[in-house]
């Protein structure tokens, strides 16, 4: 089969899928999988590192480690398929939870664990690696991911023919967030002014507690008609599909053809961030209908039964992971705190003379305040 079907209402919409949940390839008439058997081997190399991330950081969560964390445990194919779509010079505005995202971008997961520690605002070089910080405000990315995108076409950067320079944006925001008006500007703007933005929907089906059918009485992706450009569902727990879709709909972007709404149809199998209680709001048959989808065992089976990956490369997988882990865990317990001082620096690039006055006069404060004590 090359569509998936569910229980709820709005899963009976159709959605494009090339890897069944029985790690079976299918075909679709409109979209394929153009990569190899190595590619899908990173592809589960990938989704068990972010995988094994989340877990060591729920763990440090609980253990008074960090102030927050949300979960993206079952999410992990609509982003690592997303994110190998993506070339160098494209770029990336991710939420909260894209964590899969900005590790496979290059992004070392301790800088995403130092933000919930509440030591660092985000601070890594959003230039070096193409990637915004996480937007905390939801749907606020929707409206800079569309300006980034219109800057790049007046750059001259959309549209070249040339495949080491043309560039697009992918703006990466939940079901819940798709009630904001923000993400609705965004649209408006993307279509009006042809930008090269996908926009790229992991829904999850939950809003927190609320269930996507009561926030949308039509299925997601069919928003984008109503603004003037296509829309695709795609199975979120297949890598090997949301990678092709993805990489359809960037290569129209960079093209100059203008924006498209994806919706990869997911689930969060974890809680809304570690401050939820899941079990208050949905049901456990809810939870094992989709774990039998996870996106993590159906590329394990491909791999498995059609012999291109051994024992050893799972067992080499779950090694990294655990090492990464290991790490983790003992860095994150030795971040420094930063000073007050300090934060000035994360305020601005070059620093203003109002905000140098400031830092002053609160080195003097500090400075009679320790020679006080």
């Amino acid at each position: 089969m090359s569509e998936v079907r569910g229980a709820r209402p709005d899963e009976a919409e159709p959605a494009v899928q090339l890897l069944t949940p029985e790690g079976e390839r299918v075909e679709h008439p409109d979209y394929a999988f153009t990569g190899d058997d190595a590619m899908v081997r990173d592809f589960y190399a990938q989704m068990a590192l972010v995988r094994r991330v989340d877990a060591e950081a729920i763990a440090l969560q609980r253990q008074g480690e960090l102030g927050l964390w949300p979960s993206s445990l079952g999410q992990e194919g609509a982003q690592i398929g997303a994110a190998y779509a993506m070339r160098s010079q494209d770029y990336a505005f991710p939420t909260y939870r894209e964590h899969g995202v900005t590790i496979t971008r290059g992004i070392d997961p301790l800088r995403l664990l130092a933000m919930f520690r509440g030591v660092d605002t985000g601070s890594w070089d959003v230039l070096e690696h193409n990637t915004y910080m996480y937007s905390i405000i939801i749907g606020t990315q929707a409206v800079q991911a569309t300006g980034y995108g219109m800057g790049l076409e007046r750059d001259g950067l959309v549209g070249s023919g040339d495949p080491e320079r043309d560039a697009a944006v992918v703006c990466f925001f939940g079901d819940g967030a798709s009630s904001q008006g923000d993400i609705s500007e965004g649209l408006v703007f993307a279509a009006s002014y042809n930008a090269p933005v996908v926009f790229f929907c992991s829904n999850n089906q939950w809003a927190i507690s609320e269930p996507s059918e009561r926030q949308s009485r039509a299925p997601l992706y069919r928003r984008a008609a109503g603004f003037g450009f296509p829309g695709v569902r795609v199975d979120g727990n297949d890598a090997l599909a949301v990678h092709a879709v993805t990489t359809a709909a960037l290569e129209r972007a960079r093209s100059g053809n203008g924006p498209t709404f994806i919706e990869a149809y997911t689930y969060r199998m974890g809680a809304h961030t570690t401050s939820d209680d899941p079990t208050k709001y949905r049901l456990a048959d809810e939870l094992e209908h989709w774990r039998a989808r996870d996106p993590l065992s159906r590329v394990r089976t491909y791999l498995e039964r059609s012999g291109a990956a051994d024992a050893a490369f799972f067992d080499a997988v779950d090694a990294d992971a655990d090492a990464l882990a290991t790490r983790l865990r003992r860095e994150c317990l030795t971040l420094p705190v930063p000073s007050l001082a300090q934060t000035f620096d994360w305020v601005y690039a070059e620093p203003s003379s109002e905000l140098a006055e400031q830092l002053a006069r609160h080195q003097a404060y500090a400075d009679s305040f320790e020679e006080a004590r």
